[in-house]
Protein backbone atom coordinates (compact mmCIF):
# COMPACT_ATOMS: atom_id res chain seq x y z
CA UNK A 1 0.00 0.00 0.00
CA UNK A 2 1.04 3.46 -0.98
CA UNK A 3 1.30 6.02 2.36
CA UNK A 4 -0.06 9.31 2.02
CA UNK A 5 -0.60 11.99 4.64
CA UNK A 6 -3.17 12.13 7.32
CA UNK A 7 -4.46 16.00 7.17
CA UNK A 8 -2.60 18.72 8.02
CA UNK A 9 -0.26 16.13 10.93
CA UNK A 10 2.84 15.69 8.96
CA UNK A 11 1.74 11.69 9.76
CA UNK A 12 1.81 9.25 6.80
CA UNK A 13 -0.76 6.54 7.08
CA UNK A 14 -1.53 3.67 4.87
CA UNK A 15 -5.27 3.67 3.15
CA UNK A 16 -6.29 0.42 5.31
CA UNK A 17 -5.18 1.07 9.04
CA UNK A 18 -5.21 -1.62 12.06
CA UNK A 19 -7.60 -0.88 14.96
CA UNK A 20 -6.74 -2.97 18.11
CA UNK A 21 -10.15 -2.97 19.89
CA UNK A 22 -11.24 -6.50 19.51
CA UNK A 23 -7.42 -7.84 20.27
CA UNK A 24 -6.64 -6.09 23.68
CA UNK A 25 -9.50 -7.95 25.64
CA UNK A 26 -10.91 -11.38 25.48
CA UNK A 27 -14.20 -9.99 24.70
CA UNK A 28 -15.76 -7.59 22.52
CA UNK A 29 -19.11 -6.35 20.12
CA UNK A 30 -17.98 -7.85 16.98
CA UNK A 31 -20.16 -10.59 15.56
CA UNK A 32 -18.57 -13.95 15.83
CA UNK A 33 -15.64 -12.22 17.69
CA UNK A 34 -15.84 -15.27 20.18
CA UNK A 35 -15.29 -18.03 17.54
CA UNK A 36 -12.87 -16.03 16.09
CA UNK A 37 -10.93 -16.55 19.43
CA UNK A 38 -12.03 -19.74 20.73
CA UNK A 39 -10.77 -20.63 23.82
CA UNK A 40 -7.62 -18.91 23.97
CA UNK A 41 -8.08 -15.91 25.58
CA UNK A 42 -5.23 -15.63 28.85
CA UNK A 43 -3.47 -12.53 28.66
CA UNK A 44 -0.01 -14.25 26.69
CA UNK A 45 -2.69 -16.18 24.30
CA UNK A 46 -3.79 -12.54 23.43
CA UNK A 47 -0.52 -11.09 23.33
CA UNK A 48 1.03 -13.64 20.98
CA UNK A 49 -2.36 -12.81 18.77
CA UNK A 50 -1.90 -9.57 18.88
CA UNK A 51 2.17 -10.02 18.04
CA UNK A 52 0.59 -12.01 14.95
CA UNK A 53 -1.64 -9.81 13.56
CA UNK A 54 0.72 -7.01 14.02
CA UNK A 55 3.30 -8.77 12.15
CA UNK A 56 1.27 -9.81 9.15
CA UNK A 57 -0.13 -5.97 8.72
CA UNK A 58 3.82 -4.73 8.93
CA UNK A 59 4.41 -7.30 6.42
CA UNK A 60 1.16 -5.80 4.07
CA UNK A 61 2.27 -2.29 4.26
CA UNK A 62 0.15 -1.04 6.97
CA UNK A 63 1.60 2.26 8.73
CA UNK A 64 -1.68 3.16 11.16
CA UNK A 65 -2.23 1.19 14.34
CA UNK A 66 -5.32 2.52 16.31
CA UNK A 67 -5.59 1.70 20.24
CA UNK A 68 -7.21 3.36 22.97
CA UNK A 69 -6.94 3.01 26.94
CA UNK A 70 -9.87 1.16 26.96
CA UNK A 71 -8.77 -1.83 24.75
CA UNK A 72 -7.94 -3.95 27.65
CA UNK A 73 -4.45 -4.50 27.44
CA UNK A 74 -3.98 -3.48 23.52
CA UNK A 75 -1.65 -0.46 24.59
CA UNK A 76 0.83 -3.07 26.66
CA UNK A 77 0.63 -5.26 23.47
CA UNK A 78 1.25 -3.10 20.76
CA UNK A 79 3.98 -1.06 22.90
CA UNK A 80 5.99 -4.36 24.01
CA UNK A 81 5.38 -5.33 19.93
CA UNK A 82 7.09 -2.17 18.76
CA UNK A 83 10.28 -2.59 21.29
CA UNK A 84 10.72 -6.31 20.21
CA UNK A 85 10.74 -5.39 16.46
CA UNK A 86 13.03 -2.65 16.84
CA UNK A 87 10.46 -0.26 14.99
CA UNK A 88 11.32 3.23 14.67
CA UNK A 89 8.47 5.83 15.48
CA UNK A 90 8.57 6.75 11.97
CA UNK A 91 8.05 3.42 10.39
CA UNK A 92 4.13 3.17 11.57
CA UNK A 93 2.14 5.70 12.92
CA UNK A 94 0.47 5.60 16.53
CA UNK A 95 -2.64 6.83 17.70
CA UNK A 96 -4.53 6.20 20.50
CA UNK A 97 -7.81 7.87 22.98
CA UNK A 98 -8.09 8.42 26.24
CA UNK A 99 -11.73 8.57 27.84
CA UNK A 100 -13.03 4.80 28.54
CA UNK A 101 -11.67 2.85 30.97
CA UNK A 102 -11.02 -1.18 31.15
CA UNK A 103 -13.33 -2.14 33.72
CA UNK A 104 -14.53 -6.13 32.98
CA UNK A 105 -10.68 -7.14 34.35
CA UNK A 106 -10.26 -9.83 31.99
CA UNK A 107 -13.82 -11.34 32.52
CA UNK A 108 -16.59 -12.26 30.13
CA UNK A 109 -19.81 -12.01 32.20
CA UNK A 110 -18.43 -8.42 33.18
CA UNK A 111 -21.61 -5.94 33.95
CA UNK A 112 -19.84 -3.10 32.38
CA UNK A 113 -16.75 -3.88 29.95
CA UNK A 114 -15.82 -0.04 30.01
CA UNK A 115 -16.84 3.14 31.88
CA UNK A 116 -16.73 6.92 29.81
CA UNK A 117 -15.01 9.79 32.08
CA UNK A 118 -14.00 12.29 29.73
CA UNK A 119 -12.54 15.12 32.07
CA UNK A 120 -9.67 17.03 32.29
CA UNK A 121 -8.18 15.06 35.10
CA UNK A 122 -8.97 11.94 33.49
CA UNK A 123 -7.38 13.30 30.39
CA UNK A 124 -4.05 13.85 32.11
CA UNK A 125 -3.97 10.37 34.13
CA UNK A 126 -4.82 8.05 30.89
CA UNK A 127 -2.03 10.42 28.72
CA UNK A 128 0.21 9.43 31.56
CA UNK A 129 -0.52 5.55 31.17
CA UNK A 130 -0.60 5.69 27.53
CA UNK A 131 2.96 7.08 27.47
CA UNK A 132 4.41 4.95 29.75
CA UNK A 133 3.37 2.01 27.34
CA UNK A 134 4.05 3.49 24.01
CA UNK A 135 6.82 6.53 24.20
CA UNK A 136 7.29 8.70 21.42
CA UNK A 137 5.50 6.29 19.26
CA UNK A 138 2.58 8.03 20.29
CA UNK A 139 1.76 10.35 17.19
CA UNK A 140 -2.03 11.19 17.59
CA UNK A 141 -4.16 11.17 20.54
CA UNK A 142 -7.92 11.19 20.23
CA UNK A 143 -10.89 11.97 22.32
CA UNK A 144 -12.66 8.66 22.61
CA UNK A 145 -16.52 8.88 21.88
CA UNK A 146 -17.41 12.69 21.66
CA UNK A 147 -20.41 13.54 21.62
CA UNK A 148 -21.86 16.85 20.40
CA UNK A 149 -24.02 17.08 23.64
CA UNK A 150 -21.66 15.24 25.70
CA UNK A 151 -19.76 18.95 27.11
CA UNK A 152 -16.38 17.50 26.07
CA UNK A 153 -15.94 20.18 23.45
CA UNK A 154 -16.83 22.87 25.07
CA UNK A 155 -14.66 21.89 28.41
CA UNK A 156 -11.85 24.76 28.64
CA UNK A 157 -9.83 22.18 31.14
CA UNK A 158 -9.61 19.79 28.47
CA UNK A 159 -9.33 22.30 25.81
CA UNK A 160 -5.94 23.45 27.46
CA UNK A 161 -4.64 19.76 27.93
CA UNK A 162 -5.23 18.81 24.41
CA UNK A 163 -3.57 22.46 22.93
CA UNK A 164 -0.31 22.01 24.96
CA UNK A 165 -0.34 18.07 23.91
CA UNK A 166 -0.63 19.45 20.54
CA UNK A 167 2.34 22.24 21.14
CA UNK A 168 4.26 19.06 22.15
CA UNK A 169 4.13 17.74 19.33
CA UNK A 170 1.52 15.18 19.30
CA UNK A 171 -1.39 15.44 16.96
CA UNK A 172 -5.12 15.78 18.46
CA UNK A 173 -8.06 13.98 17.55
CA UNK A 174 -11.28 12.97 18.43
CA UNK A 175 -13.52 10.02 17.76
CA UNK A 176 -17.31 10.31 17.49
CA UNK A 177 -20.24 8.50 18.28
CA UNK A 178 -23.91 8.28 17.36
CA UNK A 179 -26.61 9.44 15.22
CA UNK A 180 -25.46 12.94 15.71
CA UNK A 181 -21.71 12.21 14.39
CA UNK A 182 -22.25 14.64 11.87
CA UNK A 183 -23.11 17.35 14.52
CA UNK A 184 -20.18 16.42 16.70
CA UNK A 185 -18.31 16.38 13.20
CA UNK A 186 -19.31 20.00 12.26
CA UNK A 187 -18.41 21.14 16.33
CA UNK A 188 -15.33 20.08 16.38
CA UNK A 189 -14.14 21.54 12.84
CA UNK A 190 -15.42 24.69 13.96
CA UNK A 191 -13.03 24.97 17.07
CA UNK A 192 -9.97 24.32 14.69
CA UNK A 193 -8.62 22.22 17.85
CA UNK A 194 -8.42 18.62 16.08
CA UNK A 195 -5.86 17.82 13.66
CA UNK A 196 -7.62 14.45 12.45
CA UNK A 197 -11.44 12.79 13.15
CA UNK A 198 -12.52 9.25 13.47
CA UNK A 199 -16.19 8.48 12.30
CA UNK A 200 -18.20 5.50 12.08
CA UNK A 201 -19.39 4.79 8.31
CA UNK A 202 -20.36 1.96 6.40
CA UNK A 203 -22.69 0.86 4.04
CA UNK A 204 -25.16 0.62 6.23
CA UNK A 205 -24.67 3.82 8.49
CA UNK A 206 -23.49 7.10 6.34
CA UNK A 207 -24.99 9.93 7.87
CA UNK A 208 -21.98 11.15 8.46
CA UNK A 209 -19.98 11.18 5.41
CA UNK A 210 -21.10 14.72 4.19
CA UNK A 211 -19.70 16.34 8.03
CA UNK A 212 -16.55 14.01 7.01
CA UNK A 213 -16.20 15.59 3.68
CA UNK A 214 -16.09 18.99 5.17
CA UNK A 215 -13.51 17.85 7.52
CA UNK A 216 -11.36 16.96 5.11
CA UNK A 217 -11.59 20.13 3.06
CA UNK A 218 -10.55 22.25 6.79
CA UNK A 219 -7.72 19.82 6.29
CA UNK A 220 -8.10 17.33 8.93
CA UNK A 221 -7.14 14.03 8.73
CA UNK A 222 -10.65 11.11 8.31
CA UNK A 223 -9.99 7.69 10.28
CA UNK A 224 -13.21 5.60 9.27
CA UNK A 225 -13.85 2.59 11.91
CA UNK A 226 -16.47 -0.07 11.53
CA UNK A 227 -15.83 0.04 8.05
CA UNK A 228 -17.95 -3.52 8.08
CA UNK A 229 -20.31 -2.59 10.96
CA UNK A 230 -18.85 -5.05 14.38
CA UNK A 231 -19.61 -7.77 11.22
CA UNK A 232 -22.76 -7.49 10.56
CA UNK A 233 -21.44 -6.69 6.97
CA UNK A 234 -18.97 -9.74 6.68
CA UNK A 235 -19.40 -13.16 6.44
CA UNK A 236 -22.76 -15.22 7.04
CA UNK A 237 -24.08 -12.12 8.61
CA UNK A 238 -22.88 -9.80 5.47
CA UNK A 239 -26.70 -8.76 3.29
CA UNK A 240 -27.23 -11.19 0.10
CA UNK A 241 -26.64 -8.39 -2.02
CA UNK A 242 -22.76 -7.54 -0.88
CA UNK A 243 -21.93 -11.17 -1.04
CA UNK A 244 -23.36 -11.53 -4.68
CA UNK A 245 -20.99 -7.98 -5.36
CA UNK A 246 -18.37 -9.16 -3.46
CA UNK A 247 -18.16 -13.02 -5.27
CA UNK A 248 -18.58 -11.36 -8.16
CA UNK A 249 -15.12 -9.08 -7.62
CA UNK A 250 -13.87 -12.20 -6.19
CA UNK A 251 -13.45 -11.06 -2.76
CA UNK A 252 -15.39 -11.72 0.29
CA UNK A 253 -18.09 -9.14 1.72
CA UNK A 254 -15.75 -7.88 4.46
CA UNK A 255 -13.14 -6.82 1.61
CA UNK A 256 -16.32 -5.15 -0.32
CA UNK A 257 -17.87 -3.21 2.40
CA UNK A 258 -14.04 -1.76 3.03
CA UNK A 259 -13.21 -1.23 -0.37
CA UNK A 260 -16.60 1.16 -0.12
CA UNK A 261 -15.23 3.24 2.28
CA UNK A 262 -11.95 3.70 1.00
CA UNK A 263 -13.70 4.81 -1.94
CA UNK A 264 -14.80 8.20 -0.55
CA UNK A 265 -12.93 11.08 -1.31
CA UNK A 266 -12.54 12.65 1.99
CA UNK A 267 -11.11 9.10 3.36
CA UNK A 268 -7.39 9.09 4.33
CA UNK A 269 -7.49 5.38 6.40
CA UNK A 270 -10.19 2.40 6.56
CA UNK A 271 -9.45 0.54 10.12
CA UNK A 272 -9.61 -3.37 9.86
CA UNK A 273 -10.27 -4.42 13.18
CA UNK A 274 -9.20 -8.20 12.48
CA UNK A 275 -8.52 -10.50 15.12
CA UNK A 276 -6.94 -12.75 13.47
CA UNK A 277 -4.21 -13.41 10.41
CA UNK A 278 -7.24 -14.60 8.09
CA UNK A 279 -9.24 -11.62 8.59
CA UNK A 280 -6.96 -9.19 8.44
CA UNK A 281 -5.75 -10.65 4.54
CA UNK A 282 -9.53 -10.49 3.74
CA UNK A 283 -10.01 -7.08 4.69
CA UNK A 284 -6.61 -5.65 2.63
CA UNK A 285 -8.14 -7.41 -0.11
CA UNK A 286 -10.38 -4.30 -0.06
CA UNK A 287 -7.15 -2.61 -1.78
CA UNK A 288 -7.79 -4.33 -4.88
CA UNK A 289 -11.36 -3.70 -5.39
CA UNK A 290 -12.15 -0.94 -8.01
CA UNK A 291 -15.22 0.92 -6.84
CA UNK A 292 -17.53 2.85 -9.39
CA UNK A 293 -20.74 4.16 -9.59
CA UNK A 294 -22.31 0.39 -10.29
CA UNK A 295 -21.03 -0.56 -7.80
CA UNK A 296 -22.65 2.38 -5.53
CA UNK A 297 -25.98 1.44 -7.51
CA UNK A 298 -26.17 -1.80 -6.18
CA UNK A 299 -25.16 -1.40 -2.47
CA UNK A 300 -27.39 2.05 -1.76
CA UNK A 301 -30.36 0.50 -0.50
CA UNK A 302 -27.85 -1.28 2.12
CA UNK A 303 -28.13 2.42 3.97
CA UNK A 304 -30.41 2.35 6.97
CA UNK A 305 -31.83 5.58 9.41
CA UNK A 306 -28.94 6.36 11.47
CA UNK A 307 -31.50 5.90 14.81
CA UNK A 308 -31.80 2.75 13.96
CA UNK A 309 -28.50 1.99 12.93
CA UNK A 310 -27.60 2.85 16.25
CA UNK A 311 -30.35 0.98 18.22
CA UNK A 312 -28.93 -2.12 16.91
CA UNK A 313 -25.24 -1.52 17.34
CA UNK A 314 -26.56 -0.94 20.97
CA UNK A 315 -27.97 -3.89 21.52
CA UNK A 316 -24.70 -6.37 20.18
CA UNK A 317 -23.61 -8.49 22.58
CA UNK A 318 -20.29 -8.79 23.76
CA UNK A 319 -18.73 -12.13 22.72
Amino acid sequence: MIARPLGRTGLEVSPIGLGLAALGRPAYINLGHGEDLGEARSVDALRARTHEVLDAAREAGVRYVDAARSYGLAEDFLGSWLRRRGIEPAEITVGSKWGYRYTAAWRMDADAHEVKDLSAGHLRSQLEETRALLGEHLRLYQIHSATVDGGVLDDAAVARELAALRDSGVAVGLSVTGPRQADTVDRAVATGAFDTVQATWNLHERSAGPALARAHEAGMGVIVKEAVANGRLAGSAAPTVLTRAAAERGVAPDALAIAAALAQPWVDVVLSGASTVAMLRSNLRAATVEGGDDLEGALRDLAEPAEAYWTTRSGLPWN
